[in-house]
């Protein structure tokens, strides 16, 4: 495939190609200059100024994923010879997914080799999808078309992650769970990188969005973008493969040769190549602009500490200016396109959006309700830290946090998509899953800060109480953000709707006045006063009234569980606040957990883990591996798989089962098994029934699936033992009243007045005892008289602790061997 890409893009292709990428970065530099100090302006302006905004209720935590790794597992990867072969990946808390020759390598420390980074990706698992997608790559070229398919799937599950430019990547797993669970992974891996501009930079981040911007509208592009994605590099090389990619196609592909699906495929490796050099230079001159501007940024700063007073004046001063002159062009076009459409496009993000945070709260809900359940019916505390580690990490869990992020999913903006130059909801809804999982991180790290300090002052004893209280106090303070982080939202895609919109409305009539004003800008002041700029945040102003007062209607409403908004101070909950400084609960190492006393060397813990399916082949046990340690958060389907544990074992049908046999020979057999005696002696204590467990001894052959192996651990065979009518006195285990009769020495459950289900299963009390007697007999088995085993039970020693048992065996015929 070299051959090609080397034939193709030949020094002449590549000279053009460094040229063209040349010229895009040059001018977004340029454009990067003047906005960085537009930015710094207003930076230094809101610190002084300052915000006066609502105070958000929940904590928030700085570093959520230290020591923390996403996930890994094996999967099958379609090389470039286009075999399969299974590699060992890994996902980091940067959310690159590395990928390995095998696990041993990773564990030895060995390069990678290869790194994805996700930004602007796509996860399919449908190959028609992608075939759709791949037929369009090459629009026009006429090729007859090959017999064999373009992509053959090792098996039917597959997961395919599609770039517009860079190379695709090809995996298979073994079972549809693997298929989802990865699908999910790699969508929050896509979801993450895709976010990668800095919210916490104030200058660097909204300086190269609007260069980003100015320099598309320049080339009249006003709506938004969806390869506005990944780290600035990324961007900026998307932003020349959005004019180079189509020009390279053009040229090159009516020269490839072979069949259609030959051609798709020399086609992708081109464009991955050209995209390879294109990042490459993006890099290294956004770097050194970034350079420079950070090296200026000292005098600027102090330029504007000393002026910026009179910077706001003047800049005011020609906001009046512009105002007067385009405003009412504005005031038309708002009353005639703007403001009609402004309550359906605030609903139709309202909806969506509202049950996704909905749906954040309920399953934070489900969670410690769950967690409060399991303490209370293990009956002790011992295992609150491995609880709480599982849900630390519940916001960064892709597949817990699936039904939250399917909500958001059903954005929908059709019919407002051609108006107002919308290419797709897609960016609304990512912004909407990263707020989501920031606020299930704040409600997490706060109830973690409230549990622990309530425990540390009232200690253990009314652990579950404690729990209740913290939740209903953070699930009230999740209402309150939620409703502020929701409103911002709404403003924040209104505006990114429907400015674009009016500047690209107003500029044909607007623009020709605008250079007219600079002229009233004092040249010391020139650099932090932009007219451009100005005339944005003039139109701005104009229609951000209209969205203020639709948002606010909906809140007075109480529609979708949108709030008023009301000033909270920072010190109306100054308990809460000064947890905030507080250091991360080490909730293993204080409460016990996995890693409890486990040295010096802390491992790093994994945020999903990966389990076995019953119907896995023994292939699919080294695709999917168990990582110890990581099994900390149940997946979807385990509750019901933990109730079938708790639900009682089948009895045995026969002897001859190869999971819990019974090997019955005659007394005097040479090598004869142990007595009855000792038998019961063995065994596990018997229950109000009179059923007694006998454990498996015997070595199974290999078992099927889960189910198989718990029968394998915990066989449990019931056998009737009648009391002897000689003596007729009710047999006691020295713990009841000789007076009490058997019926109510098998009653001993207490009530349970916790509101939680009990494990305990009371209705498998009344079941009656199967006994064994028939089915040793279809075995052609000779069964002794149960009348005739007498067994007497002896109060214990009160010195060891240890109790004795005496068995009368009346000439017995048969006894047991397991």
């Amino acid at each position: 495939m070299g051959d090609v890409i080397s034939s193709h893009l030949d020094e002449g292709k590549r000279q053009m190609i460094a040229g063209r990428t040349r010229e895009v970065t040059e001018e977004l530099s340029r454009l990067y200059e003047q906005q960085y100090a537009v930015a710094l302006f207003n930076k230094v302006r809101f610190e002084i100024e300052g915000n006066g905004g609502p105070q958000s209720q929940l904590l928030h935590r700085k570093d959520p994923l230290q020591d923390k790794n996403i996930f890994s597992g094996n999967l099958f990867q379609c090389l470039e010879n286009r075999k399969w072969r299974n590699r060992y990946f890994f996902i980091p808390d940067s959310y690159n997914i590395y990928y390995y020759e095998n696990k041993m390598a990773h564990d030895r420390g060995l390069h990678p080799k290869g790194i994805i980074k996700c930004a602007g990706y796509r996860a399919l698992t449908s190959v028609e999808e992608y075939m759709e997608l791949i037929s369009n790559s090459l629009p026009g070229v006429k090729a007859k078309a090959s017999a064999s398919p373009f992509l053959k799937c090792a098996t039917q599950y597959c997961i395919i992650l599609w770039h517009p430019y860079a190379c695709h990547h090809y995996f298979c797993v073994m079972t549809e769970k693997e298929q989802t669970k990865w699908q999910a992974v790699f969508q929050d891996c896509i979801r993450h990188t895709n976010n990668e501009l800095s919210e916490e930079d104030k200058v660097q981040t909204p300086a190269f969005t609007d260069a980003v911007r100015l320099y598309r509208q320049a080339r009249g592009q006003y709506g938004t973008w969806d390869m506005m994605c990944g780290e600035p590099p990324q961007i900026l090389a998307n932003l020349v493969m959005e004019s180079l990619h189509p020009e390279l196609r053009d040229q090159i592909g009516p020269r490839l040769k072979g069949k259609l699906q030959q051609r798709q495929r020399s086609w992708m490796l081109i464009s991955d190549a050209v995209y390879s050099l294109v990042l490459g230079q993006t890099r290294a001159q956004y770097e050194a602009t970034v350079q420079i501007c950070e090296s200026r940024r000292p005098p600027l700063e102090a330029a504007l500490r000393t002026d910026m007073d009179q910077i706001i004046t003047s800049r005011e001063h020609v906001a009046g200016k512009i105002r007067s002159v385009v405003q009412p062009k504005v005031e038309q076009v708002l009353k005639v396109s703007v403001r009609p459409y402004i309550s359906s496009i605030l609903e139709a993000l309202m909806a969506p959006t509202s049950g996704g945070f909905s749906e954040v709260r309920d399953v934070f809900s489900l969670e410690l309700v769950e967690m409060n359940k399991n303490i209370l019916n293990e009956g002790n505390k011992d295992r609150l830290g491995e609880h709480m580690e599982k849900i630390s990490m519940l916001a960064f869990h892709p597949v817990k946090m699936q039904s939250c992020y399917q909500e958001v999913e059903k954005m929908q903006l059709e019919g407002l998509q051609e108006r107002f130059d919308v290419s797709s909801p897609s960016v609304f809804i990512q912004r909407a899953q990263i707020l989501m999982r920031g606020q299930m991180d704040n409600a997490v790290y706060t109830f973690e800060q409230l549990l622990h300090q309530n425990l540390e002052s009232a200690g253990e004893e009314h652990m579950c109480k404690a729990i209740q209280r913290c939740q209903d106090r953070v699930v009230k303070k999740f209402d309150y953000d939620s409703s502020t982080v929701r409103k911002k939202f709404f403003r924040e895609a209104l505006l990114q709707i429907l400015i674009p919109y009016l500047l690209k409305q107003l500029s044909p009539s607007c623009a020709g006045d605008l250079p007219r004003f600079q002229e009233l800008i004092f040249e010391d002041f020139s650099r932090f006063i932009l007219v451009e700029n100005v005339f944005e945040e003039v139109v701005l102003q104009s229609v951000m009234k209209d969205i203020t007062m639709a948002v606010k209607e909906a809140a007075v409403m109480r529609r979708h569980n949108l709030f008023r908004d009301s000033m909270v101070l920072k010190g109306s909950d100054l308990n809460l606040h000064q947890l905030a400084e507080e250091p991360a609960v080490d909730w293993a190492g204080q409460y016990g957990g996995e890693e409890a006393g486990g040295g010096t060397a802390k491992r790093r813990r994994q945020v999903v883990s990966m389990v076995l399916l019953d119907e896995q082949p023994g292939l699919l046990h080294e695709s999917c591996l168990d990582i110890p340690g990581v099994e900390r958060i149940p997946e979807e389907g385990e509750r019901e798989r933990e109730g079938e544990e708790h639900s009682p074992s089948p009895s045995v049908d026969t002897p001859t089962s190869p999971r819990s046999a019974i090997e019955i020979r005659n007394a005097d057999t040479p090598g004869a098994p142990r007595s009855v005696m000792e038998i019961l002696n063995a065994a596990a204590p018997t229950s109000p029934r009179g059923a007694i467990e006998i454990p498996n001894v015997d070595a199974p052959p290999s078992p099927g699936g889960l189910s198989q192996i718990r029968d394998l651990i915990n066989p449990k065979v019931e056998v009737t033992v009648p009391a002897s009518q000689v003596d007729s006195t009710p047999l006691t285990n020295g713990m009841l009243p000789a007076a009490a009769s058997p019926s109510e020495a098998g009653s001993t459950c207490h009530p349970d007045d916790s509101g939680f289900q009990s494990l305990t299963n009371e209705a498998a009390d009344e079941e009656e005892a199967q006994p064994i007697t028939e089915a040793l007999k279809q075995a052609g088995c000779t069964v002794a008289d149960p009348e005739r085993v007498v067994v007497t039970l002896e109060q214990g020693d009160a010195e060891t602790g240890e109790s004795s048992g005496k068995v009368t065996e009346l000439e017995p015929d048969i006894v047991f061997t397991i």
